[in-house]
């Protein structure tokens, strides 16, 4: 295989994660963030994560080195991607910010290097005119916490070319994942796409006051064998993510079917992001 280094965009909960995965799996890591908090709050993360996962057995000293050789980061989109066989994006879900960074990315790594997106609803199609590679961008969509999640969904849109398909899925099981190709684009792709069914139905019958929290989840866990209820994900993944993906979707559609819930949107505007900020449907400040 011939990439070596990857460039990571985001220092937030996703991008320390998966640069944490790919340093650990021997690539050249480079994560940038324009936030200098957010690039503190990585690095005081990896520092953290390794001496406990050494606790634990999980790591060695010699992996660890391994891992601090391999991992840097920088607030520099130049220095991040100017050498990089490939790019994971994990910036906001917002398309005119993605399309502004595959511009200056198509511009700053070199011309073989594959441009990623992990969003988890926008299509690669709405972006890949914004470079003049469109064959070497395509989604790469890893879950959350993406040191634990298995699954990785690639995406291959009409523009991408099998060749760009066939490395991805290489990187994606270097990163000792299982990649899930989509052959075609779809809306939130596959998982999302269920979950999203799920999660509309359970703030349905919250926002109508059929059910609590509390039961809702109880009843998903029991029913269905999910370690988690639909309002413990939403909490764990970000009610923020959640509110964005739901506005961008019904900025598109136009249909109030797909405006988010009155029990999100309250949440969201109330800062209440879930796990995260220390509370969302549930408390987890005490």
């Amino acid at each position: 295989m011939n990439i070596k280094t990857i460039c990571i965009i985001g220092a937030g909960l996703m991008g320390q994660q998966l640069s944490l995965v790919a340093a650990q799996a021997g690539f050249k890591v480079y994560c940038v963030d324009t936030s200098s908090e957010a690039l503190k709050k990585a690095q005081e993360f990896v520092a953290g994560w390794m001496p406990k996962q050494k606790a634990k057995g999980k790591l060695t000293d010699e992996q660890i080195e391994h891992i601090t050789k391999n991992l840097h980061f920088v607030n520099s989109l130049e220095e991040a991607a100017k050498n990089a066989d490939m790019v994971i994006e994990a910036a906001i879900e917002n398309l005119a910010i993605k399309r502004s960074i595959f511009a200056q990315l198509d511009k700053i790594a070199p011309p073989h290097a594959i441009l990623a997106t992990n969003s988890s609803y926008l299509v690669s199609s709405k972006i890949a005119d914004a470079t003049s590679r469109p064959d070497k961008v395509l989604n790469m969509h890893f879950f959350n916490p993406a040191l634990m999640m298995k699954t990785v969904e690639v995406v291959q849109g009409p523009h991408v070319s099998d060749d760009t398909v066939a490395k991805v899925m290489e990187v994606a099981r270097a990163f000792g994942k299982n990649p899930a190709l989509v052959k075609r684009e779809i809306y939130g792709f596959l998982c999302n796409r269920i979950f999203s069914v799920l999660t509309k139905e359970a703030c349905y019958l919250l926002d109508q006051g059929i059910a609590s929290i509390e039961d809702i989840d109880t009843a998903v866990k029991g029913a269905f064998g999910h370690p988690m209820g639909p309002f413990e994900l939403l909490d764990m993944t970000g009610i923020d993510l959640e509110y964005h993906l739901g506005m961008e979707r019904f900025r598109e559609t136009g249909s109030l079917a797909d405006r988010p819930s009155p029990s999100l949107t309250e949440r969201f505007g109330k800062g209440d992001y879930g796990r995260k900020t220390g509370k969302g449907y549930y408390n987890y400040q005490k």
